[in-house]
């Protein structure tokens, strides 16, 4: 119960990862505000979940593509939850696309979610965050790795890497960590339904034969080992850590 008495945001927290992270934090003691965009039966079955084993939590309709909604739903959280200590910034949207096809538009709606919104999302949590307050972002093992047709999905993971080593001083003069998380492939729907695209162009392609050739433990991560890794970031134990951020990719090759 590392995190008992503090009061986390997860953006995002309705599904796969988000609700990994979700699941620990409320374990560790930590009430929390689960965001959603669209699942809200998911969003309200986690808050029952986390109800019925002792926890408190709360879900909030926002989308983090826009920054007025951002604000709204910082606010609310403070105002249902009593405070913030954590934010967790784990929305994202994922995009494939040869060059020839980005339009405008592509770039905007993953910009808008996986660069903006992160963005924004710190910026409002800042407003209420006080020394020891903690802030982990999302970026990708996808910010390091080429892979066929990810340009702008990958360009906007490396911004995220970029955002947390810049705030490090302006937040750390305040007592806050900003950190972020680049999770390889992980076991979630999103992860499922993607997962062909990053082997395209490949002939006869095995699926579960280039995973095991790419992961030194043979595996794609479960959410709850990148949960454990954000429950570090965020605890007394992770005061030490900012600007970073931490690869749980397996040792993905």
């Amino acid at each position: 119960m590392s995190l008992k008495g503090k009061i986390a945001l997860v953006t995002g927290g309705s599904r796969g990862i988000g609700a990994a992270v979700v699941r620990r934090l409320a374990g560790d003691g930590a009430a929390v505000a689960i965001n959603y965009r669209a699942n809200a039966d998911q969003a309200h079955a986690l808050v029952k979940e986390i109800a019925d084993a002792g926890g408190d939590a709360v879900a909030i309709q926002a989308d983090v593509a826009d920054p007025e909604q951002i604000a709204r739903l910082v606010d609310e959280t403070v105002e249902r939850l009593k405070g913030l200590d954590i934010l967790v910034s784990n929305a994202g949207i994922e995009h494939f696309g040869a060059l020839e096809t980005i339009t405008p538009e592509d770039f905007d709606r993953i910009y808008h979610t996986n660069v903006r919104g992160q963005l924004f999302a710190a910026k409002h949590a800042a407003r209420h965050l006080t020394e020891g307050g903690r802030i982990v972002l999302t970026s990708s093992v996808s910010a390091h790795r080429s892979f066929l047709h990810h340009t702008l999905y990958a360009s906007s993971k490396a911004a995220v890497e970029s955002m947390v080593l810049n705030l490090a001083p302006e937040l750390g003069a305040r007592g806050i960590t900003i950190n972020a998380i680049a999770p390889g492939g992980t076991a979630t729907d999103m992860a499922e339904s993607a997962a062909p695209e990053y082997f395209r162009g490949r002939d006869n392609l095995d699926l579960a034969a280039e995973i095991k050739a790419m992961m030194p433990l043979g595996r794609m991560a479960r959410p709850e080992e990148i949960a454990a890794a954000v429950a570090f970031l965020v605890s007394a134990d992770g005061s030490y850590v900012t600007g970073r951020t931490l690869a749980v990719d397996g040792g993905m090759r």
